[in-house]
């Protein structure tokens, strides 16, 4: 079973259910696949809502990979999903929202915090 807390996912690709993280090597190997300098240009690249099938075969395979799968880019290419191609765009958003958070639900936490504390993002 998935511990979403850790950032893994569930997902049935070709009829089968897998899990998926996007562990610290997974996200570094995406880092080398999208030319990006860090994580938070990783996650700008991921949060402008355009991935391209080819971004969604990458995103998948490094988070088979990172859940101990041995699968290819290749083999992920010819796989099928539920719904088709937004049933691939949805667990490639899952993944990334598992790995990443979700950023309305983390501003939220963080108000809910400081209000708790006595602060504010403003005035730490």
């Amino acid at each position: 079973m998935a511990n979403r807390l850790r950032g893994e996912i569930t997902a049935v690709l070709d009829g089968r259910t897998w899990t998926l993280v996007l562990t610290l090597g997974a996200l570094a190997d995406l880092e080398d696949a999208f030319a990006c300098e860090d994580l938070p240009a990783l996650l700008t690249r991921f949060s402008s809502g355009r991935l391209s099938a080819r971004d969604i075969i990458k995103i998948l395979g490094a988070g088979l990979r990172g859940a101990g799968h041995e699968v290819s880019d290749e083999q992920v290419a010819i796989m099928t999903a539920p719904a088709g191609a937004a049933g691939f765009a949805a667990v490639a958003s899952d993944l990334l929202s598992a790995t990443f958070g979700d950023p309305a639900s983390t501003e939220t936490g963080r108000a809910d915090r400081d209000t708790e504390a006595g602060t504010s993002a403003a005035n730490p």
